[in-house]
């Protein structure tokens, strides 16, 4: 039997500019490593941490983080790259981390910041929740759990998961007065194919950003984790083109 192992946070260290890269909601670092790959390769510095009750055998430990976890994961994050003597970088983020790269665009002083397919706006038509009790039913089946046991337990994990995702709508609601105010470059990916938010999520979000200068990008064929899809390596390039047009050395 192959021993599974567990994912792992990443710090691929190269140039002198750095980019931080945040994985999505039950995802891992590996949702964004490819992507860490292509962006080393032209010299840049990547890390991607681990956000809170991810990234274990257990999906349950999720539900018992909260969004201030996240959005302190990728304030220590960018505190271990300052302490590696990176000071100014750009944030991206899958889905829910590019959420938290928005959050911490607003309060932290970074270069700009990027979404991937991130509900950035509330959406009513979210499929997030469906899809992590699928998830958690498929994990604890592969675990061996009896079908009468996975489902006594996911009454628990049904109030625990509509506790967490009424939190994370809360921070949402929280943030989109913000938007307005932002000043720095965005880029912004967007699946046209996307499963679990609406695609016009994306596009309410650009609408918002008025002072920004925004990238916009779509993405027609991919689905929702677009940097693992099909359309990746496109999406790896404009990233690169957004990275290479920063300010890096201004004030």
């Amino acid at each position: 039997m192959v021993k599974q192992t567990l994912p792992q946070p990443f710090f691929f260290e190269k140039g002198p500019e750095a980019v931080l890269l945040m994985h999505a909601y039950t995802g891992s670092p590996n949702d964004v490593r490819m992507m860490g790959r292509a962006l080393e390769k032209e010299n840049y510095t990547v890390y991607a941490p681990m956000f809170k009750g991810h990234g274990t055998f257990d999906p349950e430990d999720i539900l018992a983080a909260t969004p201030a976890d996240w959005i302190q994961d990728a304030k220590e994050a960018l505190q271990f790259l300052a302490e590696k003597g990176y000071q100014q970088v750009a944030v991206f983020g899958l889905s829910l981390g590019g959420v938290i790269a928005t959050n911490i665009m607003t309060t932290e002083s970074i270069l700009a910041s990027g979404t991937f397919c991130s509900p950035t706006i509330n959406d009513e038509e979210s499929n997030l929740r469906p899809s992590f009790l699928r998830y958690v039913r498929h994990v604890k089946k592969l675990a061996g759990q009896t079908d009468e046991s996975i489902e006594s337990r996911m009454v628990i994990v049904e109030e625990k998961l509509n506790q967490q995702l009424a939190a994370i709508s809360s921070m949402v609601s929280s943030m989109e007065p913000t938007y307005e105010k932002i000043t720095k470059p965005v880029f912004i990916a967007q699946a046209g194919q996307d499963e679990l938010i609406d695609p016009q999520v994306a596009v309410k979000f650009k609408n918002k950003l008025i002072h920004a200068k925004v990238d916009f990008n779509w993405y027609e064929n991919s689905t929702h984790v677009i940097t693992v899809g099909v359309d990746r390596r496109e999406l790896e390039n404009d990233v690169l083109h957004f990275l290479s047009d920063l300010n890096w050395n201004g004030e």
